[in-house]
This record gives structure tokens, C-alpha cells and sequence, in this order.
């Protein structure tokens, strides 16, 4: 697959040397920015990474990640980077720096790993556009038994984090269609589960333990047929 850039008024594609950067200041106006002018305005995060401060994790607000990357030192400058790292192990501090990359200025966090540092992205808070927020509407008077019903389903759902048991369904399900498609076999509709408006809310919570507790069985089944098994195994 190729990218092409196209221009709608001439009707012809175009190569990447024709592209230039530029400013709409005006509807249909627009000031041709050169990569000299931007060179001399590039701030000292273009070769050095600036650390401000050191905070608590649990200070931030998840909103404000982005990208995650993994951090690696160059030889010259690996005693100080193993040094910072113990360091903040031991502290338990995060470090707040700036860098830039890829063509703008970021915000990051500097977090130490198992093996080493990992950086987080962050948006500035001009980014985050807060007042789009929604609103939510005033949910009159909560009944306790409502209440505890809830925090026994979160409850009952609660468990260590353990991201290597998430799978992205979806895209197994476009490489099964791209497999598919290319031994021209037909292709099978996953089904989609029926969904109505939630008119009570006591009903769905109890279907939702309900529902929990029949998975829990069945695992609870699983695991001692495998035992078991295991056992005879072991007898044979």
C-alpha cells in the first residue's frame, strides 16, 4: 500500500519534495512556513531533555496520557541514566520533563520500569478541551439497596490486572477475514447480541451478578475436572 498525495485544483498527484508547511490565517490564506525559519525557532528540548520536577504517580490524572515509549541510554550517558533510574525506584518518584520530538514539544513523564525507564506523552491542558466535557444529568435520590447491589457486582468482578489476558478481537477477527478472502471461502457473520435502553437498573445489576456467578461456576467446574485429571494422570 502506497501513499499519495493528491491535489484537488491541478487534478495530478504529487511528490513529497512539492509538499510545504503552512498557516491558514485567513479563510483561503495562507503563510508558507520554510524549514530554515523553524530551525531557528527550535527550542534546547530538540537535543536535551529537560527534567522540571519529580511527582507522584498518583498525582496525575490518566487523562492527560498519550503514547507510551520505551527508554533506552546511549553508551556515553548510561551511568547517569542507571543512576537516575535507581534512584527513582528507591524514591518512588516519577520525573515531570520536556522534550520534543517529532516536530513539537511535549510535555512527558519519566517512569522506572522493571528494566528500565519508560516516558509517557502528555497532553497540555489547552489540549484537552474540558469545556466539551458532558455533563451528567442529576440522578435523583439512590436507593442504598441500589447502592450495595452495585458495589457487590464491582465486587465480584474485582481482580489483580493482568493485561497479557486482554486480546484486540478485532483485529483477529480482520485477519481471519483477510484468510478468508484470500482462500476465497465465505465469510460468517459474527452475531451481534440485541441491546435495549436500561430501564432498570436494579434488574440489569442482578442479571449482571447472575450472569457473573454462572461464569465463576463453570470456571470453578473447569479447573477441578482439570485437577482431576491431573491427579489420575499422576496415579497412572
Amino acid at each position: 500500500m502506497k501513499e499519495v498525495m493528491f491535489c484537488a485544483r491541478e487534478d495530478k498527484p504529487l511528490e513529497r519534495s512539492d509538499l510545504v508547511k503552512g498557516f491558514e490565517y485567513e479563510k483561503g490564506r495562507y503563510l508558507v512556513i520554510e524549514p530554515e525559519e523553524l530551525e531557528k525557532i527550535t527550542p534546547v528540548t530538540a537535543s536535551v531533555m529537560q527534567i522540571l520536577q519529580f511527582v507522584r504517580m498518583t498525582e496525575i490524572d490518566p487523562i492527560y496520557f498519550e503514547t507510551s515509549y520505551y527508554v533506552s541510554p546511549e553508551e556515553a550517558v548510561s551511568r547517569p541514566y542507571a543512576l537516575l533510574l535507581r534512584a527513582m525506584q528507591e524514591t518512588e518518584y516519577d520525573a515531570v520533563a520536556k522534550v520534543t520530538m517529532h516536530g513539537r514539544e511535549h510535555i512527558v513523564i519519566l517512569r522506572p520500569g522493571k528494566q528500565g525507564m519508560v516516558l509517557h506523552t502528555m497532553y497540555f491542558v489547552n489540549e484537552l478541551h474540558a469545556d466539551k466535557q458532558t455533563k451528567a444529568s442529576k440522578p435523583g435520590q439512590l436507593e442504598k439497596k441500589e447502592v450495595d447491589l452495585a458495589k457487590k457486582l464491582i465486587e465480584a468482578l474485582a481482580a489483580p490486572f493482568k493485561p497479557e489476558s486482554f486480546h484486540d478481537e478485532y483485529r483477529a477477527n480482520v485477519e481471519k477475514l483477510i484468510e478468508s478472502k484470500r482462500r476465497g471461502k465465505k465469510i460468517t457473520p459474527i452475531r451481534q447480541p440485541k441491546t435495549e435502553p436500561v430501564t432498570d437498573l436494579m434488574a440489569a445489576l442482578q442479571q449482571s451478578l447472575a450472569g457473573n456467578a454462572t461464569r465463576s461456576t463453570r470456571t470453578s467446574k473447569t479447573a477441578t475436572r482439570k485437577s482431576t485429571a491431573k491427579r489420575a494422570a499422576n496415579v497412572a
